[in-house]
């Protein structure tokens, strides 16, 4: 496992700006503040950002990464490689794909693919319909980053209108009531 420690560097950060030190041990930030404070282990590569800003990843809460359905537009795996190149290190992903994620099954398979292609940490919205609020109302809140509800207009089979799915999806029992 390599360790790297960014001294010096201008951080911003939770709302403050402070000249700092940041050590990545393996791929997960170890430590945010002064290397003084904290134990630096042999071997670790240093690298001296004097005069430079060390921001925090940005994350994207509405991406259209294709998958599944529409490959040959991007997936998973060249979308998330070229956010991150970008400084993106999160991303949700739209559930208009082909198939929709409008299913508990759906969106198991979405989390199985973004384990395996994934560049950055990840989360998938869950599409409602008019015919599948039965699954909206019982998917697990932890499991996704929210619900894509289309109410004015909407391409393909996503606009909500109907009034008997309207009254169950706000009703107290729905994820939207939580």
């Amino acid at each position: 496992m390599s360790n790297i420690l960014i001294k010096n560097a201008t951080i911003v950060n939770e709302g403050r700006t402070f000249i700092g030190d940041l050590l990545i041990k393996g791929e997960i930030i170890d430590s945010i503040g002064f290397s003084e404070d904290f134990r630096i282990p042999a071997g670790t590569k240093v690298i001296d950002a004097k005069g430079m800003l060390l921001l925090p990843g940005i994350i994207d809460d509405q991406v259209h990464f294709r998958e599944p359905g529409l490959t040959y537009k991007g997936d998973i795996h060249s979308e998330s490689r070229a956010a991150v190149a970008g400084g993106v290190t999160s991303f949700m992903d739209m559930p208009n794909t082909n198939p929709q994620t409008i299913t508990i099954d759906a969106l198991n398979e979405k989390y199985i693919t973004g384990a395996e292609k994934s560049y950055a940490n990840y989360s998938f919205y869950f599409g409602a319909t008019n015919t599948n609020i039965d699954e909206v109302v019982k998917i697990d809140h932890s499991s996704v980053c929210g619900i894509k509800l289309f109410m004015g207009s909407s391409t393909g089979n996503m606009l909500v209108d109907n009034e008997t799915a309207l009254r169950k999806l706000f009703s107290g029992t729905s994820l939207l009531i939580a």
